[in-house]
C-alpha cells in the first residue's frame, strides 16, 4: 500500500484511508437507488383523472447494476491515475438531463441517449489528452476557485438540510424551517449534534463513527419502536444483477444522428457543458479541502482525474448509465482523513459489492448521511477567508459564484453567473490583460448553453 499510494508522504495510513473510503461511499450511496428514478422510470405526476403518469426508459434493475459498475470504474480510475481520494458516479443532475431532456423532451430512446453519453465521454477524452481541459481550468482566477469551493460547501449543506427534512418548501416562501414533527428529522438533528461533537473533539474517524451511530439509532427507532425513519428493508436477499442494457448504446447512433441538427447540437452541448463544469467545480472544491491546490490555485495532475471521469463516462454508457462525474461527497472522505487513491479504491470496491449487497445499503437512512453533508459544507466554507471582499472587482463575481450554487441548486449555473460577472467587471474596468484568453471561451460557451436552453424553452429547437 505504501509503494502504491505513498501513504506516509501524505500523512495517512491504511486504517484512515479505509474509514475515509467507507465514509465517502455511505454519503453518496443514495445514487444507487436514486438514479433509477431519472433514467429507469420517470414519474411525471398525475393525469386529469388523478392517475400516476410515468415514462419507462430502462429496467430499474439494469440501471442499478450499471450505476454500481460506472461508479466503481470511475472511482478506481481516479484513484489509480491521480492518487487523489476522489469518488465518481453517475452525476445527479446529469441523470436529469438524460431522462428529462434527452428522453422526455427530445424523445430519444434509451439507446440513443446512451449513444450521446458515449460520444460525450469520447469528446472529453480528446480534450483531456490534449490538455485543453486543464488549460480551461487554469484560466480560472484564484479568487473564483476559492469561491467555487465555498459555493459547493453551501450547496452540499443545503442538500444535507433538505435531505434531512430540516429545510422544506415554504408556504409563500421558497424555503422554510421544518416543524420537527417527524422522527427522521429529529434523528438527523441528533446525528448533526453527535457528529459535530465528535469532530470538535477531534475523534479519529469522527464523521464515519457519527454516521454509523446515527444509523444504528435509526434502525432501533424504526424496527423496535415503529417510528418511520425511511429505512428500506429488502424485498429479497437474492441479488438482481441485470446486464440487459449492456452495449445498447451502439445501436442508438442511427437514431441520434437522424435528429434535427439543432436538437443534436443542444443534446451534445448540454451534456458536455454540464459535465465539464460540474467536474471542474467539484475537483477544485474537493482538492482545496484536501490541500492539493498549489500557490496559484491550480490542481496538479488534474488532467489525470478528468481523464478518469471521461473514460468512465463512455464505459458507463456501454453498461447503461448516464454521465459519470466526480462527486462533491468526496469531501466527506477527505474530512474523515482520506488523502490518497486508497480511499478511492475502497469506495469503488463498495460500489462494486453493492451490486450484490444493495439491500444492506438501505439500512443507512438519509437521516444518517444528511448531517455529514452539512458538516462538510461548514468545513469547505473556510476558503471564504482567502477572498479579498474589500475589492469589489473580486467580491462581485465571487459572491455570484458562491450564492448561485445553492440558490440555483446547480454548480454549473453558479459558476456561469460568477464567470460572466467576472468578465463584465473586468471589461467595465478596461482590465483586458487580467482576462486569460480561455476565459473568453468559457464565458462564450456558457452564453451558448443558455441561448440553447432558451430556444428549447420556446420550442424552437423541437421544430
Amino acid at each position: 500500500m505504501e509503494k502504491l499510494f505513498h501513504l506516509k508522504e501524505h500523512g495517512t495510513n491504511v486504517r484512515t484511508e479505509i474509514i475515509a473510503g467507507l465514509t465517502t461511499f455511505l454519503t453518496m450511496a443514495y445514487i444507487i437507488f436514486l438514479n433509477k428514478n431519472f433514467i429507469g422510470t420517470l414519474n411525471l405526476g398525475l393525469d386529469a383523472a388523478g392517475n400516476p403518469v410515468s415514462l419507462f426508459i430502462m429496467p430499474d434493475s439494469a440501471v442499478i447494476t450499471a450505476t454500481c459498475i460506472g461508479a466503481a470504474l470511475g472511482t478506481w480510475l481516479v484513484g489509480i491515475l491521480s492518487n487523489y481520494p476522489l469518488a465518481q458516479a453517475p452525476g445527479l443532475g446529469l441523470n436529469a438531463v438524460f431522462g428529462y431532456t434527452l428522453c422526455l423532451s427530445f424523445g430519444l430512446s434509451a439507446a440513443a441517449a446512451l449513444a450521446a453519453v458515449f460520444l460525450g465521454g469520447i469528446f472529453f477524452i480528446l480534450l483531456t489528452v490534449t490538455g485543453a481541459r486543464t488549460a480551461l481550468v487554469n484560466a480560472i482566477p484564484y479568487s473564483l476557485k476559492k469561491a467555487i469551493s465555498a459555493g459547493i460547501g453551501l450547496f452540499i449543506a443545503l442538500i444535507g438540510f433538505a435531505n434531512a427534512g430540516i429545510v422544506i418548501p415554504g408556504n409563500g416562501t421558497p424555503v422554510d424551517l421544518a416543524a420537527f414533527s417527524h422522527a427522521s428529522v429529529i434523528l438527523a438533528l441528533v446525528g448533526l449534534v453527535l457528529i459535530t461533537i465528535l469532530v470538535i473533539q477531534k475523534v479519529p474517524g469522527a464523521i464515519f463513527i457519527g454516521m454509523l451511530l446515527t444509523a444504528v439509532v435509526g434502525n432501533i427507532l424504526q424496527f423496535c419502536f415503529g417510528l418511520e425513519i425511511g429505512i428500506s428493508t429488502p424485498e429479497s436477499w437474492v441479488p438482481n444483477i441485470d446486464f440487459s442494457m449492456f452495449g445498447k448504446c451502439f445501436t442508438g447512433f442511427g437514431e441520434l444522428f437522424s435528429a434535427p441538427i439543432a436538437s443534436l447540437l443542444a443534446v451534445m452541448i448540454t451534456l458536455i457543458m454540464v459535465d465539464m463544469f460540474d467536474t471542474v467545480g467539484t475537483l477544485i472544491g474537493a482538492a482545496d479541502k484536501a490541500g492539493y491546490l498549489d500557490e496559484n490555485g491550480n490542481l496538479p495532475k488534474m488532467e489525470r482525474a478528468m481523464l478518469a471521469d471521461a473514460v468512465a463516462t463512455s464505459a458507463g454508457a456501454i453498461f447503461g448509465t448516464s454521465t459519470v462525474t466526480t462527486y462533491v461527497e468526496s469531501t466527506a472522505g477527505i474530512a474523515a482523513g482520506g488523502r490518497t487513491g486508497l480511499t478511492s479504491m475502497v469506495t469503488g470496491l463498495c460500489f462494486a459489492l453493492s451490486m450484490f449487497l444493495t439491500p444492506v445499503v438501505g439500512f443507512v437512512p438519509t437521516a444518517a448521511t444528511a448531517p455529514v453533508l452539512i458538516i462538510v459544507g461548514i468545513m469547505m466554507c473556510s476558503s471564504l477567508k482567502d477572498i479579498d471582499w474589500s475589492d469589489l472587482e473580486v467580491a462581485f463575481p465571487c459572491f455570484f459564484t458562491i450564492v448561485g450554487m445553492p440558490f440555483f441548486y446547480s454548480i454549473t449555473d453558479g459558476m456561469a453567473f460568477g464567470f460572466l460577472s467576472y468578465l463584465i467587471v473586468k471589461v467595465a474596468r478596461a482590465k483586458f490583460k487580467d482576462i486569460k484568453p480561455l476565459m473568453y471561451v468559457i464565458c462564450a460557451l456558457f452564453i451558448v448553453m443558455y441561448v440553447i436552453y432558451g430556444l428549447q424553452a420556446m420550442g424552437i429547437l423541437k421544430s
